[in-house]
């Protein structure tokens, strides 16, 4: 983590903020991620959660994105289309002999839930009922022993393999793809739960990769302790999904990403047992972990994993900060992220996101109160920026405060207090449902995120969304395209846009793919990294090589080999399908 040291050194934990918006049910230590409230089959999450988009947002972004289409609710679970099962008689009974009848379901609702992550292309199919695919069967392990017999079982029986944690993939990858084989089944790691070893004396805990990150978060909480991972996709992913995706959570410039996090982890392969020990550091050879962390599901299972963990912060506070254009802004939080005083969490909007946020508020008075302000000081628009700080020894927080809000003056930053920041806390995890109701009213919403270095990144951010607004353009839906900056490294941060148009009815994947092909060109070619922290699945899949060379594909595709040599295991991700 460069100069920003560990949490420990620096005597950082990020918040358990989250429960601030969405409580998690508190969960004991060995308890099942079930404890989480239940996604729903065609979006997020459990049903009872209240609307976000008032009537008022609803005019405004219908008048902006010109977007006419009638409400489009989604279709009935009964009417979802589903193929039957490939899954043969013999093979089906030899899995119920393997594992137990109820952990082998053929259940519609079970396969509709496990035929899809979250990404736009998703939900769209979801919501229609039109899925390009279904596993033909969902299993469920519960221990290392079941899933190594159970992937000897698939290799021999030529049966595709998926592993599922808590579904949040927006990249396609849980595709469930049969490829050459004759059937696929998603491997479902609900009950691989639990804390296994807690070690406070060296801030460690081990934890079956099945367990949920909010339910790990809710056992530490009660300890004292915290992991302080939290992606948007907090309240469902899994600690085996965090890793397969090399995860950033929100308070990554903090904590570091989730791969800094992972100290020794247990891979089960069709062909072995990976596994390494969780010692702080290591010269024995090329990191595994590294290696292993990101893989997507291609080599096996992590189904097992220590991760450092920090005590839990008792001094914290987040600020809203309103600079007059991006570049000053960012050169703020590079001053910040080199000079080894970054906030937890640092946020910089651009102005179109700035203004897509305060006319999404859900207060009308909060915009018109933000809006007096800025006048008030000769200023109509500008970049918020959040800035989060946090820790279990308050004088440091208050000195990295004020030094972070001393640079941010100097590059004419106003301070708005701290109500933007405690907004931002309540809503952190909103935008997924956000999503939902957005798509409900024909508009298509996705993000796609990028990284580079501090002096590519203004030209880098330009470009892309150029690339963005023009397929939009070319489409006939004027999109509206912001941005902002949520991680810093002292080399560079990651640029995360968000953009809206009116959805092409019955055309979507034909608008999505024109946008996503223009926007991923714009990053290759302009020296970005095609993905910062949403992985590669299918979406990125054919932009890999061009990251990390022919020679680094095919060391892959022979690490593969070695490990999965039937190539049973998530075929088609990061890896072309085969035969």
């Amino acid at each position: 983590m460069g100069s920003n040291g560990s949490p420990s050194e620096r005597g950082r934990a990020p918040a358990a903020a989250a429960s601030a918006a969405f409580p998690a049910k508190p969960t004991a230590a060995a308890g099942p991620a079930a404890a989480q409230p239940a996604m729903r089959w065609w979006g997020w999450s459990e049903p009872s959660h209240p609307p976000l988009l008032g009537a008022r947002a609803q005019h405004s972004l219908r008048a902006r994105l010109g977007a006419t289409a009638p409400p489009q609710p989604p279709v009935a679970l009964a009417q979802v289309r589903l193929e039957d099962s490939a899954l043969s008689g013999s093979a089906g009974e030899e899995l119920r002999k393997l594992l137990g009848g109820d952990r082998v379901s053929l259940d519609r609702e079970a396969r509709v839930r496990h035929a899809a992550g979250r990404g736009y292309l998703d939900l769209v199919r979801l919501r229609r009922g039109e899925l390009q695919g279904a596993p033909d069967a969902v299993v469920s392990v519960g221990d290392a022993r079941e899933t190594l017999a159970l992937l000897e079982l698939c290799g021999r029986r030529s049966i595709a393999v998926v592993p599922f944690g808590g579904g949040t993939s927006v990249v396609g990858g849980l595709a469930p793809l049969r490829g050459r084989h004759e059937a696929v089944i998603a491997l479902d790691l609900a009950r691989v739960v639990g804390i296994e070893s807690l070690d406070r004396r060296s801030l460690t805990v081990t934890a079956g990769a099945g367990t949920r990150v909010a339910a790990l978060e809710s056992a530490l909480a009660a300890q004292g302790l915290t992991l302080g991972h939290f992606p948007q996709s907090f309240e469902h992913v899994s600690l085996g999904g965090c890793a397969a995706t090399r995860s950033a959570g929100q308070a990554s410039t903090g904590y570091g990403r989730f791969e800094d996090l992972v100290l020794g982890l247990r891979l089960l392969t069709p062909s072995c047992e990976v596994e390494l020990l969780p010692t702080p550091a290591s010269a024995a050879g090329p990191d595994l972990r590294r290696l292993i962390v990101g893989s997507e599901g291609v080599l096996g299972v992590i189904d097992r994993l220590t991760l450092q963990i920090a005590p839990r912060p008792s001094s914290r506070r987040y600020d809203g900060l309103m600079f007059a254009d991006f570049e000053g802004g960012m050169e703020a939080l590079r001053q910040l992220a080199q000079d080894g005083v970054a906030p937890a969490v640092a946020r910089l909007s651009d102005e179109q996101e700035t203004q897509l946020t305060f006319e999404l508020a859900g207060s009308s008075l909060s915009r018109r109160a933000a809006s007096l302000y800025l006048a008030a000081r000769g200023r109509r628009q500008g970049c918020l920026a959040i800035l989060g700080f946090e820790g279990v020894e308050a004088g440091r927080v208050r000195a990295e405060r004020r030094h972070a809000l001393r640079i941010a003056h100097e590059h004419g930053a106003i301070a708005l207090g701290r109500s933007p920041g405690k907004a931002w806390l309540a809503s952190r995890f909103a935008a997924p449902y956000m999503r939902d109701e957005l798509l409900t009213h024909g508009i298509l919403v996705e993000t796609l995120e990028t990284a580079s270095t501090w002096s590519n990144l203004s030209p880098l951010k330009v470009a892309v969304q150029r690339a963005i607004e023009g397929a939009l353009q070319r489409c006939g839906t004027p999109p509206i395209v912001g941005c902002h900056v949520s991680h810093l490294y002292e080399t560079g941060a990651s640029l995360y846009f968000t953009f809206l148009a009116q959805a092409l009815l019955g055309e979507e994947q034909r608008q999505w793919q024109a946008v996503k092909d223009a926007a991923s060109e714009a990053i290759v070619e302009g020296g970005g990294t095609i993905t910062h922290h949403h992985a590669i699945g299918r979406d990125h899949a054919a932009y890999l090589q061009r990251e990390i060379g022919a020679g680094g594909v095919a060391a892959l595709a022979a690490l593969k080999a070695q490990l999965d040599p039937q190539e049973i295991m998530n075929p088609g991700k990061l890896l072309p399908l085969s035969g």
